[in-house]
């Protein structure tokens, strides 16, 4: 696991800059949104792996804290440094997910709240697996989370991380980043069909796999998959390539053909090129893991990632979590753009200075 030990070589950086989950204010006392109609990224100091859901005009922002979950409530997500925090998970103190917290992602779904997220059993990284938990709760930031357990196909139970959900024609299906055996230290895109949100039904199917140059800077990487859909209801799966240590860190595409079945690997065109990448002139290096959102008012499309602002900083805790809008293309692709300065005033997401 040598190219992996090095990917993740920057782990302690990470833990020494992890943000403080103070517990002063409930998560359900956020203050109003503020009247100013512009906002600086980045939202926070700190955030790898960023992640936002939206539901009932409440923003859930988590990020990955190593020994640790929390989540940030907040109605404006351009205001996210002002908002509540609340821990709602710490590992137990034995077991296969108690090392390496990562890459935590809420969801909504059949009416509870269920939290995906990444663990291990020991530092060593190839124990690491994809793990979910349960919360009734109208509100993820109160209740009890249940343990439910590993999310893992039997018959390829092997490093797995960053897991994600697409809902599709009815059907719940599981993403995520793992390895073909045992040995192989490449990272790889697989699917499978869900029986519920926590039990998988199929076998896992791989999705993409680092072909091309730009997935091979530092080590061959394919992770952080997202589901993204665009007004037609056409799906794209957009994940993080190369090694997450290197400023070429940036986001490659999958497109699912229309009415394609997403257990069909052929039903899926990938982009021979990355569609987000570093920004030189900009100061932006290693732009990745990012997750997608609705605007307040769901009249814009958002995506949110973590990037460094100086080359070489890696993949540790300078890496903070930024958004910025995107529009479509006429061929139904997203436009992401370039990623934007620091120094650049943005205008907040429609509805959050109402």
């Amino acid at each position: 696991m040598g190219k992996l030990v090095f990917r993740r070589s920057y782990i302690v950086s990470l833990m020494a800059l992890m943000l403080s989950c103070s517990e002063t204010k409930k998560a359900t006392d956020y203050p109003p949104p503020d009247k100013v109609t512009t906002f600086y990224n980045p939202l926070l100091g700190s955030g790898p792996d960023p992640w936002v859901y939206k539901k009932d005009g409440s923003f859930y922002y988590m990020h990955t804290m190593v020994n640790s979950i929390a989540i940030w409530k907040t109605r404006a997500i351009s205001e996210l440094g002002k908002a509540p925090v609340k821990t709602v998970w710490t590992p137990p103190a034995s077991g296969n997910n108690t090392k390496n917290i990562w890459a935590p992602e809420l969801h909504f779904l059949q009416g509870k709240w269920y939290l995906y997220y990444t663990a291990g059993a020991t530092t060593n990284l190839a124990t690491q697996r994809c793990f979910v938990l349960e919360n009734p709760n109208p509100d993820p930031t109160t209740g009890s989370w249940t343990d439910k357990g590993k999310l893992a196909d039997p018959l390829g139970d092997y490093f797995a991380i960053d897991g994600t959900i697409l809902e599709y024609k009815d059907k719940l299906y599981f993403i995520w980043s793992g390895q073909i055996s045992g040995t192989d230290i490449s990272q790889r895109i697989y699917i499978a069909e869900m029986e519920n949100p926590w039990t998988l039904k199929s076998s896992r199917v791989q999705l993409s796999f680092p072909q091309y140059d730009w997935e091979k800077k530092g080590s061959a990487v394919n992770e952080g998959p997202e589901v993204l859909k665009n007004p037609a209801g056409n799906v794209f799966v957009v994940y993080s390539g190369s090694n997450c240590a290197t400023d070429d860190y940036g986001l490659g595409m999958l497109r699912l053909k229309e009415n394609g079945d997403p257990l069909n690997a052929a039903d899926w065109t990938k982009s021979p090129v990355p569609v987000f990448t570093k920004s030189i002139n900009n100061n932006v290096f290693g732009p990745g893991h990012n997750g997608f959102f609705k605007s307040r008012d769901d009249k814009e499309d958002w995506i949110i990632y973590h990037a460094n602002v100086q080359s070489g900083q890696g993949c540790g805790g300078t890496r903070s979590p930024r958004i910025q809008r995107f529009t479509w293309k006429s061929d139904g692709t997203p436009d992401f753009g370039e990623p934007v300065d620091v120094s650049q005033k943005l205008t907040k997401p429609s509805g959050e200075s109402e």
